[in-house]
């Protein structure tokens, strides 16, 4: 009988062993995001996830900032429904009100955190500003909550170190506009469980995206590709081997790019480009892909930073 009753505690105990690893192993089902950062970035992000049925609350600074992020929000929503529902303005008036209901704003990320399922950073390109931030948030997240960085740049390891929760946290690279873009690189460390990986996944689908696969290196897929190839591009020019004009019509007629290089580089922002070759040029000196330009530098340092200052490689009205 003792025998018996042993026998029973053990299996009893390898039973709820057994259920508390697979309780252990199921997915996150994702259904409240906090987004930190209102800019553009943050607010796509923001309203992607609301307009897919998510709670969602947008955080930043001030409310000043946040009343421009959702009138921004619902100017997006708008141009939305115009094509998605360009039949049924109801149907439209219908998805812009159940997606505004979805979103909440708050300037206290800390007092927001506690409920919440994920933290998608998108605040500004700075790993020591990116790790303070991660480690306030760790103190005050559920043990379940992942975080995530919308990082273009920075690795996603780094950040990760700031928090206890290496295990739950990963990169959310989203593209610029957000709404629009169908891209999501889901960046996976070394330390990233299985569990957050597809759970990340899974979110990215959920809110409509296309995602892709790619461990902690240097700007991920998307950016890893084309940033030398704008930087080659540039090292082109100062070389005098084609002029920047012939080198975009070359690259538009030629490879089928709906922009030339340096009509990207005016897009994205010279400062942008000039922050992210100078960050893997830091990590990896010798790799001539990361080498830094004689002629971007200049033209940061002049402030012509493309075309939201109106001067770049080229000049805009």
């Amino acid at each position: 009988m003792a025998f018996a009753t042993r026998s029973f505690v053990r299996a009893a105990s390898s039973s709820a062993a057994a259920a508390a690893a697979t309780a252990a192993a199921k997915k996150l089902v994702i259904k409240h995001v906090t987004v930190i950062g209102g800019g553009l970035m943050g607010a796509g992000i923001a309203q992607v996830a609301a307009a897919s049925g998510h709670t969602v609350v947008l955080v930043d600074q001030s409310d000043e900032i946040l009343k421009k992020s959702t009138k921004g929000i619902e100017e997006s929503l708008k141009r939305v429904t115009k094509k998605k529902f360009a039949d049924k303005p109801e149907a439209g008036a219908e998805f812009i009100e159940k997606t505004l209901k979805n979103l909440t704003t708050n300037t206290d990320a800390a007092a927001v955190v506690h409920s919440t399922d994920l933290v998608i950073e998108a605040i500004v390109e700075n790993m020591e500003v990116k790790n303070e931030l991660f480690k306030t948030l760790d103190k005050f997240a559920p043990d379940h909550t992942i975080f995530a960085s919308n990082t273009s740049s920075l690795q996603i390891t780094n950040l990760a170190n700031s928090t206890t929760r290496q295990d739950r946290f990963g990169g959310l690279h989203f593209f610029n506009p957000v709404p629009m873009m169908k891209l999501v690189e889901v960046i996976k460390t070394p330390m990233t469980s299985q569990k957050t990986f597809e759970s990340l996944m899974d979110f990215s689908k959920a809110v409509g995206k296309s995602p892709v696969s790619c461990k902690d290196t240097p700007g991920f897929i998307v950016n890893r590709l084309l940033v030398p190839y704008m930087m080659e591009a540039v090292r082109l020019f100062e070389r005098g081997d084609a002029s920047k004009e012939d080198i975009d019509v070359a690259m538009k007629l030629g490879a089928g790019y709906p922009m030339g290089p340096f009509e990207l580089l005016d897009y994205v922002g010279l400062d942008t480009s000039k922050y992210i070759i100078d960050g893997w040029h830091s990590l990896e000196p010798n790799n001539p892909l990361f080498a830094p330009s004689p002629l971007l530098n200049k033209l940061v340092a002049e402030k012509k930073l493309g075309k939201k200052t109106g001067e770049g490689f080229y000049k805009y009205k």
